[in-house]
């Protein structure tokens, strides 16, 4: 009798439930989709596994009618989270509504770049860094190249405040490459110098950023030197209901440094099927104002004492009431991005993305501040005009097991790209405009094959065409009169098409170890036509080059129980001279003019990186990582000749002639080391070092390498509770010593502590920021970056960085 009494009782307990479990952020309050959910007891017939539910939808929503125990566990799992485990009981009690806590020791993250499809970042042979979405909302920058510096793991270089130009690894512009959803940013002007191209990603539309450290060419080709830096956008949410989900997020922010403006919203609007993403975002900044706690012995360096105002049709040199603002330094932005989802069945996704980002003038601040040896301006105005960037994009992915691939990819991009300079010396009635106008269209197809459960293969094609007219003007600025100017660029146009096929492949060697391998097959062809001599009666018509290179990789990873990881790695990278290397003609001071070289080959380089990953109790997490890299045929500025003669008649002024060449042999290393504490759920502790040495090989004693940055990293403390999250943190440079600068290269002394010799004096920020989340609508965000007002100017930038600024944000989700 007492065992039918037992089992009634059990049976009793057992409920036929038609029930929603919904999953939070614990800070945000905000939904979190995807969460997987398992149920104990409960295995699959074949494998033996535990049955996974559906994961939750895009509301955090899921929902289920099953036989209901309250004493049976509930697992949630979801990515970079602490793993919950609750009974059915207790769910109950709770109301069926879960929060999650953010966890920062983890290796599970999947990543993208490192070989165009998903995988763990474990299996990985390289460093990567992924910064997500949550993380860039509250980080909270004006910029994405502000967004990169605050990460401490990129140097990132400023001549102007609408600017930023990327350093990974001792590379920078032209050698470290930009993708955005898998296209390639960096186009056949991009120069070697510094460049301000990553201010044309609008981080408020990010899904998350991936940083790729060393050689990235098997998979992506020319310029993946030093990384590559992938930003993925947001894509639509569908509805997996009849009604359509519809969400919207908005925020209004402000700097007092900057008096900075900046408003965004985004609207999803989906169905069962298909999805739309509109995004919207406008910026306004105004001239900023530095640190006015001067660093010992160079109190006054970066002070802004005057600026350059005409007045009665005179350039004049203005007293600078405040010399703590930077004039000028403001500018406007503007980004809108349209992105359509069309799920066309189980296998087949469309993907339609249009973006587009201009801005108004952007004063080129580092020029402006340069004095002539009689102590007057050199420029009296020098701004880049509206920096218009287009992409759009059709994207076809396919999810089905065929003999050929698994997944596919097929991308077809175009991007219409426009830059401009303009400058007029002190003094000068004539000022000089020139326009560079890049379209690109590009081609890629990826597949991946998964072999036997041991083997994962890679392969695809891209191609890529770019079309560069550069066009130039020089305008009487009292009468209006416009005259020809030389063209940055061949005045005739130029084109530069690429052609390549890749493989790689990870095999699976046993349950620790993988072994990943690839090689890609680069033909690269480069033209460019002179239609107007006038101004260079010595070039030829045409210049014309073909060039081919093959690039390897092969990496070998060790895992144990998903605490630890070691890699080490080789592999070849390359840059492609463009037509900034090939076929621009200037003169960069009387007596010197550098003139084409149709017979440059590519800079290469090989890498060795290595590293270890461990994780203690997923509370502790250390990583160190090194590298060496032996750079050859790089390119440099050297004397030449002209048809016998070693000096040619320019503007009337005999001049020695000069080129780009492949001249220089260098070696790069370093290392990168970070560790991650959390205490306990509530608190977290993070620090991260960067360290960098380049030389230039000589036949005497080797040389500083341009673009080496110093030492730098960063440290914080962080307090996460529900609805509220804390941190505070410091980011800081190590001296850019005298005898570690290239003083004819492009590490700026000039703009430096000593003008002369080079010095960059070491520095650090103290700042503190924090979101609160008012309800699941409502959030706010409060920040005071460089609490104690702290001049300081990051190596080989013309441009002094903020000082005490408190910035205020107002965010809505609904």
């Amino acid at each position: 009798m007492k065992k039918v009494l037992t089992i009634l009782v059990f049976i009793a307990c057992l409920q036929s439930y038609a029930q929603t479990i919904v999953v939070k952020d614990k800070i945000t309050l905000q939904p979190l989709a995807n969460v997987r959910i398992l149920k104990s007891g409960i295995y699959d017939a074949v494998s033996n596994r535990k049955i996974v539910f559906d994961s939750t939808n895009a509301k955090g929503e899921f929902k289920f009618i099953i036989q209901f125990n309250p004493l049976e566990t509930f697992k949630f799992l979801f990515e970079d989270y602490y793993t919950e485990i609750y009974t059915g009981e207790a769910l109950e009690k709770m109301n069926f509504l879960i929060f999650l806590t953010e966890n920062i020791v983890t290796l599970n993250q999947a990543v993208v770049s490192a070989s165009r499809f998903e995988e763990k970042v474990e299996d990985v042979d390289k460093q990567i860094v992924v910064i997500n979405k949550k993380e860039m909302a509250f980080i909270n920058q004006s910029t994405t190249a502000d967004l990169l510096q605050q990460s401490g793991k990129v140097f990132v270089q400023k001549s102007q405040m609408g600017g930023g130009s990327i350093v990974m690894r001792g590379f920078e512009a032209n050698k470290v490459l930009m993708v955005v959803d898998g296209i390639r940013m960096n186009n056949a002007i991009y120069r070697g110098g510094h460049l301000q191209n990553s201010i044309s990603v609008d981080n408020n539309m990010l899904d998350k950023t991936e940083l790729l450290f060393g050689a990235g060419s098997v998979m992506y080709g020319s310029d993946a030197l030093g990384g590559v830096v992938s930003f993925y956008t947001n894509n639509p949410s569908l509805s997996n209901v009849a009604k359509p989900f519809i969400k919207t997020n908005a925020f209004l922010r402000y700097g007092t440094a900057m008096s900075e403006k900046t408003g965004h919203i985004d609207f999803n609007f989906g169905l069962r099927k298909i999805a739309f993403l509109s995004s919207f975002t406008f910026s306004d900044f105004n001239d900023m104002t530095i640190g006015k706690r001067g660093t010992k012995n160079y109190e006054n360096w970066g002070r802004r004492t005057f600026y350059i105002d005409r007045i009665n049709n005179k350039d004049s040199m203005v007293l600078n009431k405040d010399s703590f603002k930077q004039i000028p330094t403001g500018y406007k932005q503007y980004d809108v991005m349209q992105k359509i989802l069309f799920k066309q069945n189980k296998y087949l996704t469309h993907t339609f993305n249009f973006q587009y980002s201009t801005t108004s003038n952007i004063p080129r601040y580092d020029r402006l501040t340069e004095l002539q040896s009689n102590g007057k301006p050199e420029q009296a105005e020098w701004y880049y005009g509206p920096q218009t960037r287009l992409l759009t994009y059709y994207k076809l992915a396919i999810e089905k097991a065929t003999i050929g691939f698994n997944k596919a990819n097929i991308l077809l991009a175009y991007q219409d790209l426009k830059e401009s300079r303009n400058n007029r010396g002190f003094g000068s009635n004539f000022k000089s405009k020139r326009v560079e106008n890049i379209k690109v269209l590009s081609l890629n197809a990826d597949c991946e094959k998964r072999i036997f459960e041991k083997s994962e293969l890679r392969y695809g094609a891209e191609f890529t065409t770019n079309d560069v007219v550069s066009t130039a003007t020089r305008e009487n600025i009292l009468n209006g009169n416009i005259t020809p100017q030389t063209t940055r660029y061949p005045d005739g146009g130029s084109i530069m098409r690429t052609y390549a096929l890749y493989a790689s492949q990870t095999i699976y060697l046993s349950k620790n170890w993988l072994l990943n391998s690839g090689l890609r097959f680069t033909n690269t062809y480069l033209k460019s036509n002179f239609n107007d001599k006038s101004f260079f009666p010595f070039l030829k018509n045409q210049i014309e080059q073909t060039n081919q290179n093959t690039s390897g990789n092969i990496g070998l990873v060790y895992l144990l129980k998903n605490n630890l990881k070691m890699f080490a790695s080789i592999a070849t990278g390359f840059r492609a001279p463009n037509v900034d290397d090939i076929a621009k003609v200037f003169e960069s001071n009387a007596g010197r003019v550098i003139i084409p070289n149709a017979n440059l080959k590519p800079e290469q380089t090989t890498t060795i990186d290595f590293g270890i990953n461990k994780s203690f109790n997923k509370k502790l997490n250390i990583e160190l990582n090194g590298f060496y890299n032996n750079y050859s045929s790089a390119l440099t500025i050297g004397r030449s000749q002209l048809n016998g003669n070693d000096t040619i008649t320019f503007n009337g002024v005999l001049s020695n002639i000069y080129t780009t060449q492949n001249a220089q042999n260098a070696f790069i290393y370093g290392y990168y080391s970070g560790i991650d504490y959390a205490f306990n759920k509530k608190w977290n502790l993070n620090a991260s070092l960067n360290y960098t040495y380049g030389r230039i090989k000589t036949d005497t004693t080797d040389y500083p390498l341009d673009h080496i940055s110093p030492v730098f990293g960063r440290v914080s403390a962080m307090y996460k509770t529900k609805q509220l999250k804390v941190e505070l943190f410091s980011i800081f440079n190590g001296a850019k010593k005298t005898t570690d600068y290239n003083l004819v290269g492009e590490d700026n002394p000039i703009y430096s502590a000593d003008a002369i010799k080079g010095f960059n004096p070491a520095f650090f920020t103290l700042n503190i920021r924090g979101s609160y989340q008012l309800n699941k609508i409502i959030q706010f965000q409060l920040a005071v970056e460089n609490i104690l007002d702290q001049h300081y100017r990051t190596f080989s930038s013309g441009y002094s960085g903020a000082g005490r600024n408190l910035m205020a944000t107002v965010r809505g989700s609904f």
